[in-house]
């Protein structure tokens, strides 16, 4: 693997990109490692990693859409976290009280059974007692086979609230859902139903992601007709300032100004039942480019060129699923 960019001194956040080509033919992918202001590294340490390369999603808000390179296999998956994990505690002994691996950086996971072999090997790999896996998904539609095996991965290895599962859906208005998540997916019904499967005694509540535009409408009464707050919370997230969104014209209802807290959707959803988030991020992120597939799309423009990988017509990678 070899770094061709990094910005960030890891507080709060440090971005690397890199290029896993073993044949000469670029395969670039960003990874990410960050605190948690006011914690300390050793109460919290986040590393986000790549799982393919770009994205055939597509969402408008994100840079890591508009291009898909294909697969990563689990060991390049695994080498973005050693990196990171090398680089501060080269034993591997890791002695943050939560050390969350998130499969959410370049790439929908679940259209990538290697990430299934990469959360088999995690409890092994490293001495890390806080050992806390998290996978953001869109629950695309074709890999219900995925999902069957993670929840039962998850019973096995990571009992006792040790997995955050979250969902990204952006809105409760159905159409606009399909527009903000341009590709085939699940419905809020199948969601539910699966965190019937998904949920045991002791678990973390199912996390339902809104990175919030100014006019994506969350609707409790909708929220609470297939997600019981037993089961689900709420993260609120700003709609960073990628490049797609501002091309886009999409903005956000969230800013960095604290006062978000108290917003009367919070209000609203919190009155409906529901644990809520409000998850601001740190404004050095925006600057250093930490937002998914910021660092790459920067990269690569300060190259003036995008290479023949990276202007491919997507696909959808479910027809060799199983």
């Amino acid at each position: 693997m070899r770094i061709l960019a990094a910005a960030g001194d890891g507080d709060p956040a440090r971005v690397y990109l890199a290029d896993l080509a073993t044949d000469g033919r670029e395969r670039l992918v960003e990874f990410v490692e960050s605190i948690q202001p006011p914690l300390p590294r050793e109460e919290k340490w986040v590393l986000m990693v790549s799982t393919l390369l770009g994205c055939p999603v597509g969402c408008p808000m994100c840079d890591a859409g508009g291009s898909y390179h294909g697969r990563l296999s689990a060991a390049e998956i695994i080498r973005q976290i050693d990196y990171l994990v090398d680089s501060r505690y080269p034993g591997r002994s890791i002695p943050a009280a939560k050390f969350k691996i998130q499969l959410a950086r370049l790439g929908e996971p679940a259209y990538n059974p290697a990430v299934l072999d990469v959360l088999r090997e995690l409890p092994g790999r490293y001495d890390a007692p806080g050992l806390l896996p998290s996978l953001s998904t869109v629950a695309p539609r074709g890999c219900e086979a995925f999902f069957a095996e993670l929840a039962a991965l998850k019973k096995r290895l990571y009992t006792g609230g040790r997995f955050q599962l979250q969902f990204s859906i952006h809105t409760t208005d159905p159409t606009l859902r399909d527009k903000l998540i341009p590709a085939p997916k699940c419905d809020f019904a199948w969601i539910a139903r699966y965190a019937e499967e998904w949920f045991t005694p002791g678990d973390r509540l199912i996390t339902l992601n809104f990175a919030l535009g100014a006019d994506s409408p969350v609707e409790p009464s909708v929220l609470l007709e297939h997600f019981a707050p037993e089961r689900f919370l709420i993260k609120l997230t700003p709609l960073n300032p990628t490049y797609r969104a501002r091309s886009h014209g999409l903005r956000s209802y969230l800013s960095h100004n604290p006062a978000a807290e108290d917003d009367a959707l919070p209000r609203r959803l919190r009155e409906a039942g529901y644990r809520v988030i409000v998850s601001l991020g740190q404004s050095e992120e925006d600057l250093i480019g930490s937002n998914c597939g910021q660092f790459l799309q920067r990269h690569l423009k300060a190259r003036e060129k995008l290479t023949d990988g990276y202007t491919r017509p997507v696909e959808h990678p479910t027809a060799d699923l199983g």
